[in-house]
């Protein structure tokens, strides 16, 4: 039975971390945090749960998350952001991995919880994310902010049954504050990859995004909520172009 370990950044998530790490117990060898300089109550949840506590300084969530696999003992892992939790029904799937492991990585479905609901459209159910692997056939890649564990070609990847909950905003200004940040973060790296930017982009793709994750996607179906998710979805890429461009301008 190859022996587990889990992995989880962190960077001031005193309200979720206690919750991640109690729903790894069953399931962990060990539990290593990579923390970028927590200033609440992180390191002490995390200590009191008798985790291996690192601090390193955060060059990006791809980044940290690669540095993370450095960190842990067993090649075997499972990868969690703090504020997510493993759900009964899948943490009993990877029970029963780790007496029979017989695939390189395997995926698995993601449901968010968004002010208090759970999110069944817009684009963010199923939200499959590869998270149980084998470290030494992959890494993490994908564009900053949205990372992704990338499997070595010829990789062989199962799918499990149940889902990590995500709990992702806890009120909706939450959630315009971030969609601010992560606009920023993904234009320097739109800028960083050499792309251009056209005011086709600006004015198009915003609309896009919304009709594919309000229509397309379903997302009418969660109601009030759902509409606000694919509103600030637009409203992210939106800004995503127009600071990528504004970066383009000030540096030629």
């Amino acid at each position: 039975m190859p022996k587990l370990s889990v992995v989880i950044i962190t960077f001031n998530e005193e309200r979720n971390i206690g919750r991640c790490i109690g729903s790894v117990l069953d399931v962990a060898d060990e539990i290593i945090v990579v923390d970028s300089f927590s200033t609440d109550k992180t390191r002490e949840i995390c200590e009191k749960q008798g985790v291996k506590f690192i601090e390193h300084a955060f060059d990006g969530h791809i980044q940290q998350k690669n540095f993370a696999i450095t960190q842990a003992t067993y090649p075997h892992q499972l990868s969690l952001d703090a504020d997510e939790a493993l759900s009964e029904d899948l943490k009993a799937e990877i029970l029963k991995i780790k007496n029979d492991w017989k695939f390189d990585g395997y995926r698995m479905n993601r449901l968010t919880n968004y002010c208090g609901k759970w999110i069944h459209h817009c684009g963010w159910y199923p939200d499959t994310k590869l998270r149980l692997y084998d470290s030494a056939k992959g890494r993490w890649s994908g564009v900053n902010p949205h990372d992704k564990f990338e499997m070595n070609p010829g990789s062989k990847i199962d799918f499990l049954k149940g889902d990590i909950l995500h709990y992702s905003y806890y009120s909706v200004e939450e959630h315009i504050r971030q969609a601010d940040k992560f606009s920023t973060i993904a234009a320097k790296e739109l800028i960083g990859l050499g792309k251009s930017v056209s005011y086709f982009q600006i004015i198009v793709n915003p609309v896009a995004k919304f009709i594919r994750n309000y229509i397309l996607r379903l997302g009418f179906l969660d109601g009030y909520y759902g509409f606000l998710i694919c509103r600030i979805a637009a409203h992210e890429t939106f800004l995503k172009y127009t600071k990528a461009r504004q970066i383009k301008r000030s540096v030629k």
